[in-house]
């Protein structure tokens, strides 16, 4: 819709302004029709890149409105400067025209998404078109939670029931019935699949509180938006950023990680650095493969499983850096200082991290990128998830090559190790953005430099 919409918004434009409009258009050698479908993508961009299409359901209509103008004033100025670049007319007459088309742009963008949100808002009175949600807790909050829902159809969300903590029965003084409860926390990703839930809803009491990281980890699902019922003591502690939805608090624990623009650049910059360096280091990839070829026997690239994003398991490849069937009769361990395991070649492979180019390939087929959390073997990532909360957060995007974990804290050699990187790559998790991801790659490059990797 709001690429017909900026479409036809050009005709109008047109209309009024065919002159200077046809003078612009023979300047740049473009004609009416593929200006119109070029301007009409280019909105469309400014719109993602504004997060227009971050979250579509049940926005409120203020808030959409002021996200529309922003966007658009942007995009306006993008055009005005580009149009003074190339345009002979004056500065004012430039000025006036943009002004004129950033306003046809702004009303039929703004007027189009009140329409479709005022349909979805009558489409939730009617209790229709609501997310399938769940309730974590049988006390009295969450009891007052479902009852807003209920009468509060415009949150757009369908209760189906409660979900029992920790073996705690339900509250006789809540008000919630026996019937009413569907499930146990333990069960809670078979309950999220087989009933198609969309939203979850922990409102446990402020005396569970502690039960929260559990909830949280075990709610750690890619489709589902998760949603915190918080208590006197977190809104005003100022420790938690929290959205107000028309009229009930709600601390919200998206599940995108970073806005679509964002990703999209992260990707296309994933591709090109890893066609350009393997491109370029073909041939010293070819010496290094002779290297190891002559210093062991066994075969120069090393394949091994790894859990990649939502649990998806993946095929890594790097050179080898140990001895073959180095884990035949150990089995799977992590790496230690003087590894007996490691070849004199695999010892500074590893060191300059050169071991880790064929990686790239991974990169380019998606299964990784060049910063996230390390992958790790399905072995460890069954035991980890188990032993350390929150661990499966660290699958919710693309594993890396390098990673704020691997740049501040040594390789693992015990379960406190893991724990202490999982820290890092949570805080990662959290705060990933592009800034970051640069910050890692230049500390990483200055880690090969100096030679300190292991």
């Amino acid at each position: 819709m709001d690429y017909l919409i900026v479409l036809a918004s050009w005709f109008g434009f047109h209309l009024f302004f065919t002159e200077t409009i046809n003078t612009q258009l023979r300047h740049v050698e473009l004609d009416f029709v593929t200006a119109g479908v070029l301007l009409s993508i280019y909105w469309v961009v400014i719109f993602v890149i504004g997060g227009l299409y971050k979250r579509l359901y049940l926005v409120s209509r203020l808030d959409e409105f002021f996200k529309v103008l922003k966007s658009t004033v942007l995009g306006a100025l993008i055009l005005y400067f580009a149009w003074d670049f190339t345009s002979d007319e004056s500065f004012s007459a430039n000025r006036q025209i943009i002004v004129y088309y950033w306003v046809i742009v702004f009303v039929i963008s703004a007027l189009n998404r009140f329409i479709i949100r005022t349909i979805q808002r009558v489409y939730a009175q009617h209790g229709k078109g609501l997310h399938r949600t769940i309730i974590i807790g049988t006390g009295k909050n969450a009891k007052v939670a479902h009852d807003d829902l209920i009468r509060n159809k415009t949150l757009g969300m369908e209760v189906l029931g409660y979900i029992q903590v920790n073996g705690k029965a339900v509250d006789p003084d809540s008000g919630i019935s026996e019937v009413d409860v569907i499930g146990h926390l333990d069960d809670i990703s078979s309950i999220i699949e087989e009933r198609k839930i969309q939203d979850v809803l922990v409102a446990v009491e402020p005396s569970r509180r502690k039960d929260l990281v559990s909830v949280i980890s075990k709610v750690d699902h890619p489709d589902i938006t998760l949603k915190l019922l918080p208590d006197f003591y977190q809104l005003v502690s100022g420790l938690n950023k929290t959205n107000q939805i028309f009229g009930m608090p709600l601390i919200e624990i998206s599940p995108e990680p970073m806005p679509l623009w964002e990703m999209g650049v992260k990707r296309m910059l994933d591709i090109v650095v890893s066609l350009i360096v393997l491109i370029l280091g073909l041939p010293f990839i070819a010496i290094l493969a002779l290297i190891i070829k002559l210093d062991s026997s066994g075969p120069i690239i090393y394949k091994q499983t790894r859990v990649g994003k939502n649990g998806k398991p993946f095929t890594m490849y790097k050179l080898r850096t140990m001895y073959e069937d180095a884990e035949s009769k150990t089995g799977p361990m992590w790496a230690q200082e003087n590894d007996p395991r490691i070849t004199r070649v695999g010892y500074w492979l590893r060191k300059l991290r050169l071991d880790e180019i064929p990686q790239l390939v991974n990169v380019l087929k998606g299964s990784m990128s060049l910063v996230g959390p390390r992958p790790e073997r399905p072995h460890f990532v069954d035991q980890f998830k188990h032993q350390i909360p929150l661990y499966t957060r660290r699958l919710r995007v693309r594993p890396g090559i390098t990673g704020w974990a691997q740049v501040k804290w040594k390789y693992d050699s015990s379960l406190d190790d893991v724990k202490e990187k999982t820290k890092y790559d949570l805080f990662y998790v959290e705060n990933i953005s592009l800034t970051m991801d640069l910050k890692i790659l230049i500390i990483t490059i200055l880690t090969v430099i100096k030679g300190k990797g292991q």
